[in-house]
């Protein structure tokens, strides 16, 4: 391993190596879920394109209502009453009230609303106010949510449900969205078996290419799995190559190390350029980082904890960058329930469960070795202690990456 990189290296390797690919395609409002933005969207209208009233209830004058209360009501005449879904087109007189619908439309002049519950319909054609109206009070007025020009949502977004129902508030019925990448995953080792298969003596069954699959599939990528290919370098390396002609990426899943069989290096920098062999991590020292043209080719340690943290920390970063993905991660502040102890010279990563008690967040760790994936289950999420710690007391405060979803 010659070309160890640190953690910050490496992500700093990926910004300047591998660029955005201009690759948009535009979808429909239904399909967009869970899509990245490509570009800004800014709204064409306003939102909404009339005063509206938050409340059941009655448009005034506000200054009609000062000093009014339940001894000495404001007594104002009902000059109309606003349908749902229709117009409020006449201006609202001085001294006058209009009844209007949650969501209704207010008339011009009106510049609050009295909540149904502070009048009394008088049956004479008058309403008698008991509760004076500020000037603004439950009123959305033209434009508070959106106006023309106004960017709603950026450029990188992954686009949410609450997304979609503001891209549907402006009538933005067709979505410029970066298009999918499709992501080939390789597991390689004489000793792997599929899920499904009973293993015999010395078997394992492959974990990597269901979980790598699972990772990749969530976080918005079609995935084409190869399946698991024998430690034959020859049959190796053309699996790599056909899955890199059809493929924007390619993970290669174990034989990253420096063993006599372990190929994945050896394929990788035949295949185009060798950008690192082995970063300052644990788990995950054994990872390789090439690329055929601009196409990234990752090979990830076969232990599957080892594989998840890599492709949580550079793998998904790196797909990320490809489609101009915001990256930016969900962490919380959290205090270790144990102390832990590290001295390896590189970043350590442990898995954590999240339990709250008396108002302060404590993170737990998953004790285990890489290659146990009982060590994944059941994780709110991950934090590091850095390599040049020597551990972190019990009480420490950390900060934990939250992992749900991903």
């Amino acid at each position: 391993m010659l070309y160890v990189k640190t953690p910050e290296e490496v992500l700093a390797l990926i910004e300047t190596e591998f660029s955005p690919l201009a690759q948009i395609e535009t979808v429909p409002l239904s399909a967009a879920m869970g899509r990245v933005l490509a570009e800004d969207i800014a709204a064409r209208e306003y939102v909404p394109d009339f005063d509206r009233s938050t409340v059941d209830g009655f448009a005034v004058y506000a200054g009609d209502t000062f000093g009014c209360s339940d001894a000495i009501p404001a007594i104002l005449p009902l000059q109309a009453t606003v349908l749902m879904g229709e117009g409020a087109d006449f201006v609202l007189n001085r001294g006058a009230c209009a009844a209007v619908p949650t969501g209704g439309a207010v008339p011009k002049g009106a510049d609050g609303v009295v909540m149904m519950e502070y009048t009394e319909d008088y049956g004479d054609g008058t309403i008698g106010v008991s509760k004076p109206a500020a000037p603004g009070m439950n009123l959305i007025f033209r434009g508070d949510d959106v106006y023309p020009g106004k960017v709603i949502l950026q450029k990188g977004r992954v686009l949410s449900g609450a997304d979609i129902g503001a891209l549907a508030a402006i009538g933005q019925v067709q979505v410029p969205v970066a298009k999918q990448l499709t992501v080939g995953v390789i597991s390689t080792g004489d000793e792997l078996v599929p899920p499904e298969v009973q293993p015999g003596p010395g078997q394992v069954r492959d974990v990597n290419s269901p979980m790598l699959e699972a990772m990749l599939s969530a976080f918005g990528c079609c995935v084409r799995n190869y399946g698991i290919v024998v430690d034959d370098e020859a049959l190796l390396s053309e699996t790599v190559q056909r899955a890199a002609a059809e493929c924007d990426a390619v993970l290669l899943s174990g034989g990253s190390s420096v063993g006599v069989k372990d190929a994945a290096c050896r394929i990788i920098e035949s295949m185009g350029q060798l950008l690192l062999h082995g970063i300052a991590i644990k788990p995950g020292k054994p990872t390789i980082l090439g690329k055929a043209g601009a196409k990234p080719l990752a090979g990830l340690p076969g232990h599957p904890v080892a594989a998840y943290f890599v492709t949580r920390l550079f793998v998904l970063p790196l797909l990320g960058r490809l489609t101009g993905r915001d990256m930016t991660a969900y962490t919380v502040t959290a205090r270790l329930t144990e102390s832990i102890s590290a001295n390896h010279g590189r970043a350590q990563y442990h898995c954590c469960r999240l339990t709250r008690q008396d108002g302060q967040l404590y993170a737990q760790p998953i004790r285990g070795k890489s290659g146990l994936i009982t060590t994944l289950a059941g994780a709110d999420g991950y934090f590091c202690i850095d390599r040049d710690c020597e551990g972190l007391p019990k009480n420490a405060e950390i900060q934990v990456t939250i992992t749900s979803g991903v």
